[in-house]
């Protein structure tokens, strides 16, 4: 049987979904056929009840029509009932098996999130939450049609009307009062980056009172002639902040292709993504459920853990991969240990509250609660996180491993680093991914952390010092230890040392 399996991603399903100069599709109709069969099959596995319901979303990516049409023929040639619900986001895709009016067995939505145009992928979601890594792999791996003796059938519907309602009666009721405008007199522009998210500022901000004029990039296209859907993105940031200050606005919301994500720039220009996201968020989750445990991905700055630790909570930093960070908030709380809020620095973010389900939507949404009652006590979103101490300086590097079998590489790297001998050095125990390093003495005050990328052949550096000056210093320590292993390509470091 024909198997699938080079399109996993961890626990989505990526490829390349247009040809270009330099890659060939391999993300093609054909492979969204065999996956339809294999999502029927893993459907079939978790109950009996037919036929099937299954509905279907995209992003604005320029090859979402072609695949998704395949994908459709495909599930109704094999007795399922699809839903198109077009242009929608990855979390609304999810809420699509928990609105009664829709009740999907399984949400399919068709995006890449912040990759170039010429990607896509697959994400999919069953009432009980997003596909894990092993559910991916049975999908793939599952693919002979499934024979049925009745024709399916294909209807349209608006998934992102219903969802954005549902967040606005949730905003108002997270504010005490329940106002009907608690945004009224506030500016609030949205870059949705020509993504999915366009949609947030009139069917949620507006509703609220918010005046949203100045909004950018809130039309889909799949080109994104602006700048890449990215709240990690240093372009895309700078052009929400400049649209922030040109527009007097007091805040900015930036989102990437799917919405999963999300960051903002307050009125002053400061931007709220990476560990100040985590901080703000955390802050929040802290008021409300005090001394709960809040779980992080491994690359955080030292001075996040003791803004939680200050406010009387704990961080949990833990391997990388929003599923993972998700998937240990869940253990935790299975395991009797009170955890409200799993996030990455990327921005992905999940609560307890919300179905553990990453979406920037709702970040937002928790942000918004919070800024009536800020403006009440003469507050702003900096405010919260004054006594977060921000480091002097960052930087990260990427090594690509130039092994055909490349883990085996990047792990004996990472083994063999913890033997080293630099004075001012030493291993940071409260780590479960790759190693880490408390910097001291002539090397500052800081840390560093080396690990594997999750999916591409890289080893991935990030450093962090709170005096100015000190990185050149680590970096050269480590571009000697590395000459010792000529399949770990330094130029980029070299680059940066020239």
């Amino acid at each position: 049987m024909t198997t699938f399996t080079h399109l996993q991603n961890g626990s989505d399903i990526r490829g390349i979904a247009l040809d270009t100069e330099e890659e060939t599709a391999n993300l093609t109709p054909v492979a969204m056929e065999k996956i339809a069969s294999g999502l029927i099959h893993w459907l079939l596995q978790k109950q009996t009840i037919q036929p099937l319901t299954i509905g279907i979303g995209q992003d604005s990516r320029l090859s979402g029509a072609k695949l998704k049409e395949a994908l459709v023929t495909a599930l109704v040639n094999q007795g399922v009932q699809v839903i198109d619900f077009g242009l929608a986001t990855t979390p609304a895709m999810f809420m699509s098996t928990q609105f009664e009016e829709f009740a999907c067995d399984a949400g399919v939505m068709l995006t890449a999130s912040h990759l170039p145009y010429y990607f896509n992928g697959v994400k999919i979601f069953s009432q009980s939450g997003g596909a894990e890594k092993e559910d991916i792999q049975f999908i793939l791996t599952h693919t002979a049609e499934v024979a049925s003796e009745t024709i399916g059938t294909v209807k349209k519907a608006d998934i992102l009307t219903p969802y954005a309602a549902d967040l606005v009666q949730k905003i108002r009721q997270g504010i005490e009062g329940t106002p009907e405008q608690p945004l009224k007199g506030l500016k609030i522009i949205v870059d949705a980056g020509n993504g999915a998210g366009g949609f947030f500022a009139e069917k949620v901000l507006q509703p609220l009172g918010a005046n949203t004029e100045g909004s950018q990039f809130l039309e889909p296209d799949g080109h994104f002639p602006n700048h890449i859907p990215n709240p990690d993105n240093k372009e895309a940031m700078a052009s929400i902040q400049q649209a922030v200050l040109a527009n007097k606005a007091d805040l900015g919301v930036i989102f990437d292709t799917d919405v999963d994500r999300s960051a903002v720039v307050t009125k002053t220009g400061d931007v709220l993504n990476r560990n100040n996201l985590i901080a703000v968020l955390s802050k929040i989750v802290l008021r409300e459920n005090p001394g709960t445990s809040i779980v992080t991905n491994s690359p955080t700055t030292d001075h996040l853990k003791v803004f939680i630790e200050t406010l009387g909570g704990k961080q949990v930093r833990y391997i990388s991969g929003y599923r993972n960070v998700i998937n240990k908030a869940i253990q935790l709380n299975e395991a009797g240990i009170d955890c409200q809020l799993a996030i990455e620095t990327s921005g992905h973010a999940a609560f307890k509250e919300n179905y553990f389900l990453d979406d920037g939507a709702y970040v937002i949404a928790k942000i918004l609660m919070l800024l009536p009652q800020l403006q009440k006590e003469g507050q702003t979103l900096e405010s919260l996180i004054a006594d977060l101490k921000q480091p002097a300086e960052t930087q990260e590097v990427r090594f690509k491993l130039e092994r055909a079998d490349y883990r085996p590489l990047g792990e004996q790297v990472i083994a063999d680093i913890a033997n080293i001998q630099v004075a001012g050095w030493t291993i940071d125990p409260e780590n479960d991914e790759g190693i880490r390093f408390r910097l001291g003495e002539d090397f500052g005050s800081g840390w560093f952390l080396l690990r594997m990328s999750l999916h591409e052949p890289l080893l991935v550096l990030q450093v962090e010092n709170d005096e100015s000056g000190i990185i050149p210093q680590v970096l050269h320590e480590i571009h000697r230890f590395l000459n010792a292993y000529p399949d770990v390509n330094q130029e980029k470091l070299v680059a940066l040392l020239a």
